[in-house]
């Protein structure tokens, strides 16, 4: 039995409306995977921990779907209608969610995470109510052993494309802001084709058309002016000017210019101020450094900003240096960026320095080399992709790169803010069988800040050190391996890749802060 033509369809037309409907699906699916994945990837980056914030993104995504497919029972006629309509909310709500979530978090930054789950609840339920009033409508001209198999392989073909561009081209090469207005535009182009498709059947077709062309129009306005918005959002976020701004695959990256000179934010978070860096690494390296005595081979894990570098460089016995680097946005901007280039002193393009932009963990396992010195300069450990990176098994690898007389040293938070955090770590370093010599120094944009430096020989203290420096001296070393009460050394487990026990350790002690 042939199925029947569609009421109101011009004759032969069944055809073309099913082949364009089906299309449909392919960027309804990919619309809907690119809203769920842009409120997972800002809850990451203003939430911290994306184990967590993704966790939690996708659950409530797919629960609302499930409610909107409950209830796309009660819409039983006019269904194209109903469909249009509801992809021009998708388009209006699920485009403008990176750009009013940025707003938020700058101008009401407690109600972000009310306004984050509320939009995705919404979106996820308008998205969960397409693909069953799609499959409704093709029902009338499409067998349905062959709807079901033709609908989920195109909604799964679009999921699949977004889920692959997103983090390889949209994040880095569009931004989350123009991503999330581009996919609502095609959400709103869908309905107005939905419009054509049906008009003969459509009623107050008029007013669809209206509809569609008001949302479009405000779209447009919206991603020819997404920089505006994005200057907005992040000038009252950041306060000081800001002068640099990308979007990688792993992070965003801010540089700002205000009273404190310029200052470098990773998904929001301080990493350096102009006005004090030096402090931070100065103790970072020149404790480890200076106390090798003469080291030829450095290794730096982190620290892409190339400051660290520019200290190991003032020893006139390095020969060479690799810094690694996950992100090449990182080290891209600190070698090319005049302003910035002048902040490291030109460190990352010196000769001695060889860049590897790569996963420190994966490194680690990879390479044969061993060096005199390696300095561990990573993000606090803020989630698990990150604490992965202050494990024993890290730490195991660590070990097995360090010469025979060879320092380690680790920047490990806050003493004083996050004391078990910071404990955590030397203790984590001890189980891999290293000696520790646990410091501290102030540093006055981020307060009392840890380091440990890591051997299979004693630290000792150095007799000398270059005599260029702001903030370290033979007289004051001494003191920055002295703990006061409230930051001495307290019982701490060991941080393995089985439970990542320092990630929950340090959530919970800066949340009280």
């Amino acid at each position: 039995m042939t199925p029947a033509t569609a009421p109101g369809a011009p004759p032969g037309g069944a055809r073309p409306i099913d082949i364009a409907l089906l299309a449909s699906v392919f960027v309804v699916a990919a619309c809907g995977l690119l809203y769920e994945l842009a409120a997972g990837a800002l809850a990451s980056y203003l939430l911290g921990d994306s184990v967590l914030q993704f966790s939690t993104i996708i659950g409530t995504y797919l629960f609302a779907m499930g409610v909107g497919s409950w209830l796309s029972r009660y819409f039983e006629r006019q269904l194209p209608a109903h469909f249009l309509r509801i992809e021009l909310l998708v388009a209006l709500i699920g485009g403008a969610l990176p750009a009013t979530l940025f707003i938020a978090n700058a101008y009401a930054p407690g109600a972000f995470r009310f306004l984050l789950y509320g939009m995705v609840l919404v979106v996820g339920t308008l998205v969960g109510l397409e693909i069953p009033l799609v499959m409704r409508i093709l029902k009338r001209n499409v067998a349905l052993k062959d709807l079901v198999s033709q609908v989920l392989t195109f909604d799964y073909l679009g999921a699949l494309a977004v889920s692959l561009a997103f983090p390889l081209l949209l994040v880095p090469q569009v931004g989350l802001i123009r991503t999330g207005l581009l996919f609502g535009l095609m959400n709103a182009l869908v309905a107005l084709w939905a419009v054509w498709l049906f008009r003969w059947e459509l009623r107050r077709l008029r007013a669809h058309v209206a509809a569609c062309v008001m949302v479009l129009g405000l779209l447009l306005a919206a991603l020819a002016g997404a920089e505006q918005i994005t200057s907005f959002a992040e000038d009252k976020f950041y306060q000081d000017r800001i002068v640099f701004t990308a979007a990688s695959p792993y992070q965003r990256i801010v540089v700002t210019n205000g009273k404190q000179g310029h200052r470098l934010f990773l998904n929001g978070n301080l990493q350096f101020a102009e006005r004090d860096e030096y402090r931070y690494h100065e103790a970072l390296v020149h404790p480890a450094m200076a106390a090798h005595g003469a080291p030829k081979k450095v290794a730096v894990l982190g620290g892409g900003d190339g400051m660290a570098v520019r200290e190991i460089l003032k020893y006139p016995s390095v020969e060479s240096v690799t810094l690694v680097e996950l992100d090449p946005a990182m080290t891209r901007l600190f070698s090319q960026h005049e302003t910035l280039t002048r902040l490291n002193g030109g460190a990352l393009i010196n000769p001695k320095v060889h860049v590897v932009n790569t996963d420190a963990f994966q490194w680690l396992q990879d390479t044969d080399d061993l060096f005199d010195v390696i300095v561990v300069d990573f993000p606090d450990p803020t989630n698990f992709s990150i604490g992965k990176l202050y494990t024993n098994s890290f730490y195991a690898l660590l070990e097995k790169r360090l010469s025979a007389s060879g320092y380690a040293v680790v920047q490990t938070t806050s003493p004083l803010v996050a004391r078990h955090s910071f404990w955590t770590v030397v203790q984590t370093i001890e189980s891999v069988g290293l000696r520790t010599a646990p410091y501290h120094a102030h540093v006055p944009s981020f307060g009392e800040w840890g380091f440990v430096i890591a051997s299979r020989r004693p630290w000792r203290l150095p007799e000398a050190l270059p005599g260029e420096l702001r903030f370290l001296s033979t007289d004051t070393l001494p003191l920055l391996f002295d703990f006061p009460l409230d930051m001495a050394r307290v019982p701490a487990e060991v941080n393995r890749l089985s439970n990542q026990a320092l990630v929950h350790t340090y959530e919970r002690e800066w949340g009280k802060h």
